[in-house]
């Protein structure tokens, strides 16, 4: 059969601030003049979504326009991007309200509080059939950790670190608090309907989950998975190789189901599963690719450097089919070097102050937008 790469899109939530690192909320005025650009509950961050595209070549110009364009309104305001998926120098004690007037963010704000004040990444994989759709979300699941893992970046809060590789994830509000592995569609829609009847979810977006599926019309009509718990990544290419690593590990769940869906080749019962998931991305969150997780086929213990090296391993021969080789390279680099959070972490232990660190993220997440102007400029 002929192997074709999945459409992909981006949820990319974007922190403002000053060039000292200091969060500025500005989402309720920019979002007036860039109606594209979505309002968070809080304006100090904001989110814009790419279309969805197959080919990685245009993905990267999708992902950075508008940074660029964003760049653009906030110079003469003298505000900049901020790297990393926490309040890293904010006041996590204070909840800045971009819409006073929206009863949703009222809810949010009441129940939450600034524990949803973080930026992230969504990868969305578009998927029409059902089945390969439930069996996708069910491995993304039980493999969300390591992609966690590779994009951790949130170590700092309220200019401390916390513990943590990734505060985000420690901090977010999984809703509802406990998600069961579903075994199709129709579990799905039937699980979503108690869930809006009972409370736990206010509506069909309330499902904050590390991974769910999404549509046109939740939970009825579903063409895409969504993996949400990965951190702020900048670098848009270390982005674009998490997202084909996942995308060639769906793609080699379709055309081998039975090798690759957790409920067909695991030990592991279905409830087993997701207990097991959920612990395995706890762990990520603190360690990252220091972490000791547990395999999904067998509940043994593996490292998570391990881990992704042996899922590398196994996708190479379908990268080198759909020539992603290339693509993949820069997680070679971060399983090496660390990813943003322990490097930022290495550099706090050698005596950089959390300002220091988040503004020279500040002057790297600039370069690379120039970076790539200057090399279109040479191409072309």
């Amino acid at each position: 059969m002929s192997i074709q790469r999945l459409l992909k899109g981006f949820e990319v939530e974007l922190f403002t601030g000053r060039t000292n690192g200091e969060h500025v909320g500005v989402a309720a005025a920019l979002t007036s003049d860039f109606p594209d650009f979505v309002r968070e509950p809080d304006q100090r961050n904001l989110e814009y979504i790419t279309a969805p595209e197959a080919e990685y070549s245009l993905l990267k110009e999708a992902l950075l326009a508008p940074r660029r364009r964003l760049r653009r309104w906030l110079a003469p305001r003298e505000l900049t991007l901020i790297p990393g998926s926490t309040l890293s120098l904010g006041d996590s004690t204070r909840f800045e309200r971009s819409d006073p007037l929206n009863s949703y963010h009222d809810l949010i704000e009441a129940t939450y509080g600034t524990r949803v004040v973080t930026t992230s990444i969504h990868i969305n994989l578009g998927l029409d059939d059902l089945d390969q759709l439930f069996a996708a979300l069910r491995l993304v699941r039980c493999e969300a950790a390591l992609l966690l893992s590779l994009s951790a970046s949130s170590p700092f809060l309220d200019g401390q670190p916390t513990g943590a590789h990734s505060q985000r994830w420690k901090q977010f509000p999984l809703t509802p608090a406990k998600v069961p592995l579903f075994r199709n569609h129709d579990d799905y829609v039937s699980w979503v309907e108690h869930q809006l009847a009972n409370g736990n979810m206010r509506n069909e977006r309330h499902l904050w989950t590390s991974v769910r599926p999404n549509g046109p019309r939740r939970p009825y009509e579903l063409n895409r998975l969504e993996l949400r718990i990965c951190d702020l990544i900048t670098n848009p290419d270390v982005l674009l190789a998490i997202t084909a690593l996942m995308e060639l590990r769906v793609i080699s769940l379709v055309l081998q189901q039975e090798q690759l869906d957790p409920l067909q080749a695991s030990h592991l019962s279905a409830t087993e599963l997701a207990d097991l998931s959920d612990a395995n991305d706890s762990e990520a969150a603190q360690h990252s690719l220091e972490a000791n997780l547990h395999h999904w086929r067998d509940g043994q213990s593996i490292t998570c450097r391990a881990w992704i090296q042996e899922l590398l391993d196994e996708v190479t021969p379908l990268a080198q089919d759909l020539d992603l080789m290339e693509q993949l390279s820069p997680l070679h680099v971060v399983l090496q070097e660390g990813n943003q959070a322990m490097q930022w972490l290495q550099g706090y232990s050698t005596g950089q102050s959390v300002q220091e660190l988040i503004q020279e993220g500040i002057r790297a997440m600039n370069a690379e937008e120039l970076a790539t102007i200057k090399s279109e400029a040479v191409l072309g």
